[in-house]
């Protein structure tokens, strides 16, 4: 937020209630009316958090979920956004983008680190899929 409208501003937003952090865990209850929500690194939700927080949709509200499945740390591996698209697709109203190393807005070295894992990520699923279509 600071890096978008500076400090200062940033600040006022918070003040006057235009702009409002909270935790994940205060979510529960409210209804989030005329509002533009964004749970960002989504990956560490559990399932539940996931539907928790996306049943607090009010009237008037658009949510944007971000993460990367690929950097889970709850402790069992259970991550709300893995499997969010399976479970949603097909639900008027909602759209799923997927981003790559390319749009990585960090040194030029991150995108070709993300580019890397990607593609050790997509040999290990082919090997997979050939392994089971084998027997």
């Amino acid at each position: 937020l600071h890096d978008m409208v500076g400090a200062e501003n940033a600040q006022k937003y918070l003040e006057r209630n235009v702009v409002e952090v909270a935790p994940l865990a205060f979510m529960r209850g409210r209804t989030l009316n005329n509002s533009f929500i964004i749970l960002d690194e989504a990956q560490n939700t559990t399932p539940e958090q996931m539907k928790m927080f996306l049943t607090r949709i009010g009237f008037g509200s658009k949510v944007v979920v971000t993460g990367d499945t690929t950097q889970v740390d709850v402790a069992d591996g259970r991550s709300g956004l893995v499997g969010l698209e399976r479970v949603l697709t097909g639900i008027e109203g909602l759209t799923f983008v997927h981003l790559d190393y390319s749009d990585v807005v960090r040194h030029k070295i991150v995108a070709d680190i993300v580019a890397a894992y990607e593609r050790v990520g997509n040999e290990a699923s082919a090997r997979l899929r050939s392994e089971r279509r084998r027997g």
